[in-house]
C-alpha cells in the first residue's frame, strides 16, 4: 500500500462490500471497474440478491451477517452500504481489525457515534472515507477552481464570501413503505440528514471548510405524518400504517467563525416545486456564483455575478458533468489507502457535518439558537 497507483507488481487491495440496494451495488461496481482491486466477499441479509450481486460480479464469498464479512483476516478494505444505523458499528468493528473503511454518508447517525468512528481511525491509522460523491460533480470541481483563483493581491474573484444558501428540494419523494428512510431509529432523521448532507458537504468544500458554531433551525413533518408526499408507486410510511417519525423539511441558520452565515434547506416534499432541484449559492463582496441543478441536470448548472466596469455581468460557463462522481471518490480513497500517509484522512471533516446535523436537529427541537460540538 506504499504506492498511490496500482502497478503489476502492486499485490491487489482485497475488498469486501456489506449492502446490497443501491449503495452497496454502487461501491461494488466502482470496485469491480477499478485496476488493482478484488472484491472477495459481499454481505447482505436478502438472499437472492445476495447471490445475483456475487454471481454477476464474480465475488466468491457471500455472507448474511456482516460480522463474518468483517472477521476475515485476509480483507485490507471494508465498504459500508447500508441502513445509518450501521455505520458505526461495522466501521469500528472493522477499524478496530486493521481495515480501511469506505462508509456511505453520513458518517453516523450522531456525532457523539461519527466521534467514536474516528477516533477508531486515528487509532488504527486506517482511512476513513466517506461517500460526500456531489463534491466530485465537475460542476462542482469547476466552482472549486474557479473559487481558488487569485488576483496579484491575493484576491479571490468573490472577494469576502459573507453568506451562502444551500438547498435540495423535491416536490413528491417521501421514501415509502419499503425503505428505513423514514424511520429515525434507523436514519437517525429525514431529508436533512439524507439529503441536506450532501449540499451542506458542498457549501463547506467550497468555502473552504469553515467551522460552523452555531445552528438556528426549524423542521416539520406535515407532509410525511399525514401520507402525503409519496408516489403511487411509492406510498409514504404513514398511508400504509407504519409510523412516520421523521421530519420531511428543515430549515437551518448556520453562523461560522469569522462571522459569515450559510442558510441550510432541505426538503423530501413540499408545495413549491415541481420535480426537484440542488442549489448551492454564493453571495461574495465582488462577486457571486450559483450551482442550479434542476432535476438532475447535467449542463447550464453554473452562473457567475460580477461587474465589469461598473457594469453588471453574468456569465454561464459551459461545464457538463459526465457520470461517474460515485466512482471518483472511491478512486480518491484507494489512493489515500495506497499512499500509506493516512493523516487527515481519518473522516475529521465528515465528522463536522455530523455535528453540525446534531446541532439542527436540536435546535428545531428545542426552539433556539445551539452550539455545534468543536
Amino acid at each position: 500500500m506504499s504506492t498511490t497507483t496500482p502497478t503489476d507488481t502492486t499485490p491487489p487491495l482485497r475488498v469486501g462490500v456489506i449492502g446490497l440496494g443501491f449503495a452497496g451495488t454502487t461501491h461494488l461496481d466502482a470496485y469491480t471497474a477499478l485496476p488493482g482491486v478484488e472484491v472477495i466477499a459481499l454481505a447482505g441479509q436478502e438472499t437472492d440478491r445476495l447471490h445475483e450481486l456475487a454471481d454477476s460480479r464474480g465475488v466468491p464469498n457471500r455472507y448474511a451477517d456482516w460480522q463474518d464479512l468483517v472477521a476475515r483476516d485476509d480483507l485490507d478494505i471494508v465498504s459500508i452500504g447500508v441502513p445509518n444505523a450501521l455505520h458505526h458499528p461495522i466501521a469500528v468493528a472493522a477499524l478496530e481489525s486493521g481495515k480501511h473503511v469506505f462508509c456511505e454518508k453520513p458518517l453516523a447517525t450522531t456525532g457523539d457515534q461519527a466521534q467514536e468512528m474516528v477516533d477508531a481511525a486515528v487509532r488504527n491509522d486506517r482511512v476513513l472515507e466517506v461517500a460526500y460523491n456531489h463534491r466530485r460533480r465537475a460542476d462542482v470541481q469547476f466552482l472549486s477552481d474557479h473559487l481558488a483563483q487569485r488576483d496579484a493581491d491575493g484576491n479571490g474573484p468573490l472577494g469576502h464570501v459573507y453568506h451562502a444558501r444551500a438547498s435540495w428540494l423535491r416536490r413528491a419523494g417521501i421514501p415509502g413503505i419499503r425503505s428505513w428512510f423514514a424511520n429515525k431509529e434507523t436514519a437517525g432523521g429525514g431529508p436533512l440528514i439524507d439529503l441536506g448532507s450532501h449540499v451542506l458537504d458542498i457549501a463547506l468544500h467550497l468555502l473552504g471548510e469553515p467551522r460552523v458554531v452555531t445552528a438556528s433551525a426549524v423542521a416539520y413533518d406535515e407532509l410525511g405524518s399525514a401520507g402525503r408526499g409519496g408516489s403511487d408507486r411509492d406510498p409514504v410510511s404513514a398511508a400504509t400504517g407504519r409510523p412516520f417519525d421523521v421530519e420531511d423539511f428543515a430549515n437551518a441558520l448556520l453562523r461560522f467563525e469569522d462571522g459569515s452565515s450559510l442558510q441550510l434547506q432541505a426538503s423530501w416534499a413540499s408545495y413549491s416545486k415541481d420535480v426537484e432541484d440542488i442549489e448551492v449559492e454564493l453571495l461574495g463582496s465582488i462577486g457571486g456564483a450559483r450551482l442550479f441543478v434542476r432535476d438532475y441536470a447535467t449542463e447550464g448548472t453554473v452562473t457567475l455575478y460580477s461587474d465589469e466596469q461598473g457594469v453588471p455581468t453574468v456569465t454561464r460557463p459551459g461545464v457538463r458533468v459526465p457520470a461517474g462522481h460515485h466512482q471518483r471518490v472511491i478512486e480518491e480513497f484507494l489512493t489515500a489507502v495506497r499512499s500509506g500517509d493516512h493523516a487527515g484522512h481519518h473522516g475529521e471533516f465528515a465528522l463536522h457535518r455530523s455535528r453540525v446535523v446534531d446541532a439542527i436537529y436540536a435546535s428545531a427541537a428545542a426552539g433556539r439558537e445551539m452550539e455545534v460540538v468543536a
